[in-house]
């Protein structure tokens, strides 16, 4: 291969150790994804890449380097942005293999970035934690305590520590005094494992919020592991914020984030850097999603500060570039931002903005090229022609979307294994592809057409439309086409993990530090 198509490690090395703008991309699912890649890989894979990689690679002269593990799909996946308009796209050289054989560290897991981060910070910061049991003994005995779980709501709703409030983690410093208006009450931070307990914890520890802070030392897993009881389905929640304490927060947070070195920005030079040809500048609104609903700036996406501080990768694909947060009362932009930089982000504050700035009602849209051609058939033609039995349907759809409900009959299959899901399909006349819209499903007609020599048409509006319709519907893995590899499944979600993956997780944990020492291109500092 021509050396002007590959990148090497070293040049990736030395880009990140210049703090150069690069987005190297593992174009694999997201399971194979988290069993090995480098610690700035963002994962895009090549079956949705289309409509993910305009948001999150914005610029089209970024210097794009794309991998797998020899399965062939990073160079269908050059080839494919390259027809999107992105001009500086290489293979990395070797993929996977030859990353670890120039000597590149290699991790496991997902958003390895800021989970790194949190264990360094704890053993910087030495962060105070108790013990589940110690935390369950202040509980028997009603003790003055207060338990917030910084983790999403779905997140809390799934399992939560026993009295525990739902507090994401952007709003622990604006929300805290509220909840704990008694400087001697114990604030307990939890999430399911170690890293949102942690900066949770720490954030309150850098406002100097006078209560005794500690975390839940390794969170709902440590708790599991302990034979305490969890609680599912609780839906306590945050208060608003009352005026006093949200100027204290403010005041608290801003002395944080200059501490870290956080920039300063007004809407001037926002437009400034968008129109920008040589930078990326990613603009987030770190409020809680039903604020951003209720108006937002324009072209602004809801990302809230505690997840995006977890999943920076998955929002902001090139590192390197210039982030922007927004929020309407300076504690959670500031509290984000103290941490983006802290991993080594270029990273602003708008400081400059007005109620009437947020504007924008409708919802974020992610940019997408011009939809792909495809004959639409209706609900009541597929339920015709299944009844005949010379159709089969391919739903494209997550795989858990559809272990939930789907089609009766529809097969799942992945569209960036498309040849070998159709070896596992029996043959028809005709294909219908749907998903849950249609969206996903659009962008695989003409490959399946190539490969089938069928006619293919599209289910028009997707399952969702089948749904409307009060179709009937399947359950399960019934006819998967390809396997489950498109969603890895995190030690720390639900509540049937064994023991033995719950106690392998947070031995991995612990070994983090010592892997960021090795890579040494990381860039994180700690205040």
């Amino acid at each position: 291969m021509s050396t002007q198509l590959i990148r090497s490690f070293a040049e990736i090395r030395k880009a990140l150790l210049n703090k150069q703008e690069l987005a190297l991309i593992d174009v694999r699912e997201e399971a194979p994804f988290a069993e090995a890649h480098p610690l700035f890989a963002a994962n895009i894979p090549l079956s949705k890449l289309e409509l993910e990689v305009y948001s999150r690679i914005p610029r089209f002269d970024t210097p794009v380097t794309v991998y797998d593990n020899g399965e062939g799909l990073a160079q269908v996946a050059a080839e494919r942005l390259r027809g999107l308009g992105y001009v500086n796209v290489r293979l990395l050289e070797g993929g996977l293999d030859g990353w670890h054989r120039a000597g590149g560290e290699l991790f496991i897991d997902v958003n390895v970035p800021s989970k790194a981060f949190g264990e360094l910070v704890e053993s910087q910061r030495h962060t105070p934690s108790l013990a589940a049991e110690e935390v369950q003994a202040l509980l028997d005995n009603e003790a003055d305590v207060v338990v917030l779980d910084a983790r999403r709501f779905d997140e809390y709703q799934t399992m939560s520590i026993p009295t525990g409030i739902s507090v994401p983690g952007a709003e622990l410093v604006l929300r805290a005094r509220e909840l704990a208006p008694d400087p001697a009450t114990r604030i307990i931070v939890n999430c399911a494992g170690r890293t949102r307990s942690i900066i949770g914890t720490q954030s309150l520890i850098n406002s100097g919020i006078a209560n005794p802070v500690s975390a839940l030392r390794n969170g709902t897993i440590g708790w599991t592991l302990a034979g305490q009881t969890l609680q599912h389905g609780q839906s306590r929640r945050f208060a608003p914020t009352s005026e006093e304490h949200r100027h204290i927060a403010a005041r608290d947070a801003r002395r944080v984030a200059d501490k870290a070195l956080v920039g300063r920005a007004t809407l001037a030079d926002l437009q400034r850097w968008q129109q920008e040809s040589t930078r990326s500048t990613y603009l987030f609104d770190v409020r809680t999603p039903e604020e951003f609903e209720n108006g937002h700036l324009p072209t602004a996406r809801s990302t809230p500060g505690g997840q995006l501080v977890q999943e920076t990768d998955h929002f902001a694909s090139v590192r390197g570039a210039r982030l922007v947060l927004v929020d309407d009362d300076g504690v959670r932009a500031n509290m984000s931002a103290s941490w983006l930089s802290q991993l080594g982000w270029e990273v602003h504050v708008l400081d400059d903005l007005q109620p009437a700035h947020f504007s924008e009602k409708c919802p974020w849209q992610a940019p997408v090229p011009a939809p792909q051609q495809a004959e639409e058939i209706s609900v009541e033609t597929l339920v015709d022609w299944l009844t005949h039995g010379d159709s089969v349907v391919l739903d494209f759809t997550s795989s858990a979307n559809y272990v939930k409900r789907h089609i009766p009959g529809a097969w799942w299959a992945l569209r960036g294994q498309l040849c070998e899901a159709l070896d596992n399909v029996p043959p028809a006349q005709r294909y219908v592809l749907t998903c849950g819209s249609s969206q996903l499903a659009r962008l695989a007609v003409a490959d399946v057409e190539a490969l089938t020599g069928k006619p293919v048409f599209l289910l028009k509006g997707g399952t969702a439309s089948w749904i409307a319709a009060q179709q009937p519907l399947e359950e399960g893995e019934s006819h998967l086409a390809s396997p489950r590899i498109d969603r890895y499944r995190r030690p720390y979600e639900g509540t049937d993990n064994p023991r033995e993956a719950l106690q392998a997780y947070l031995d991995w944990e612990f070994g983090l530090v010592a892997q960021l020492a090795r890579d040494a291109t990381h860039g994180f500092f700690v205040i």
